[in-house]
């Protein structure tokens, strides 16, 4: 195989009450590589589009580069790739946009090499393009992308981080909204200690939202999302955020919250057909606002990156 190209998803992570440790991915959007084979052990970014010019060139400074280069030091590989990057969704969307090229990026080169590495092993080298892209190398984005479905990330050290199963008729709807929200910003604002209270509702938010995927119990799962620590901070960031919630609230949703470090929003409902009906009252919210946005809808992808030729 001389050349590859993969897609890898976009991811909506934290799902209200869990904070750093929930993620799942959706089928659409998501970013795709071309991966092809060198004469040499150069790694050359040789196109990029979708990003309006605001990514770098430099393979030591871009997210879809860096795990690839430590992938390659890790298992003593001296080959080298030149690759395209096409983002298919905004930058600093709250959708995973880094962790989407990570993933695909590092999944494409395993593949072109013929495997060495299991999928999930490539988790460490993923969130390595995290690091570089925002600071710190979380995987509650990273982990759903690579590895599909609903992730719990219960562990940092050691990593520790598994599947959980959802329900077949549980869809999300997506709200991306034509604002920007900084990730790091994001994080900033948060505070460093909680209330005893917040944390003991929190606690049993997200054991409740374990439970009520598991157990396909869709009234628990919306019990459960609720957030007492982080999207109160964060909705700030967000205009229209509260009239969007209750937009989507009234029109059928489980629930509602911020995407990541926002401004992308998102709800779960209970089949596809009320997923849809959510989207139009969420997007039509901002719109009366004069604030463009994309709605997107989609069961929880399970498959994770996938090759497309």
């Amino acid at each position: 195989m001389e050349s590859i190209k993969v897609f890898a998803p976009a991811t909506v992570a934290n799902v209200a009450c869990g904070f750093d440790i929930f993620g799942f991915a959706v089928d659409a959007p998501g970013d795709e590589v071309i991966v092809r084979k060198r004469n040499d052990n150069q790694i050359v970014i040789t196109k990029i589009s979708g990003d309006e010019g605001k990514l770098t060139y430099d393979a030591s400074k871009n997210a879809v580069t860096v795990p690839i280069l430590a992938f390659l030091k890790k298992n003593g590989i001296e080959q080298g790739f030149d690759l395209e990057l096409h983002k298919k969704m905004p930058l600093g969307s709250g959708l995973g946009s880094s962790s989407a090229s990570s993933v695909a990026g590092v999944f494409a080169v395993n593949e072109i090499l013929g495997n060495p590495c299991t999928t999930k092993s490539l988790l460490p080298f993923s969130m390595e393009g995290e690091r570089i892209a925002c600071g710190s190398a979380h995987a509650d984005n990273v982990a759903p992308a690579l590895m599909g479905g609903f992730v719990v990330i219960r562990s940092y050290n050691p990593l520790d981080i598994f599947n959980v199963p959802t329900p077949s008729e549980l869809f999300v709807t997506i709200v991306h909204p034509d604002i920007e929200v900084n990730t790091k910003d994001a994080r900033y604002i948060l505070r460093n200690e909680v209330s005893m209270k917040n944390t003991i509702a929190q606690m049993g938010n997200v054991a409740g939202m374990i439970a009520g995927l598991m157990q396909a119990d869709y009234d628990l799962i919306a019990r459960s999302m609720v957030d007492f620590i982080i999207e109160p901070v964060r909705a700030i960031l967000i205009p229209e955020f509260w009239e969007v919630k209750r937009a989507a609230l009234e029109a059928g949703a489980l629930g509602c919250s911020i995407s990541g470090a926002g401004p992308s929003v998102f709800a779960f409902s209970k089949g596809k057909e009320t997923a849809e009906k959510v989207a139009m009252a969420m997007k039509t919210t901002f719109e009366k606002a004069s604030i463009h946005c994309n709605a997107y809808v989609s069961g929880v992808n399970q498959q994770g990156p996938k090759v497309l030729g």
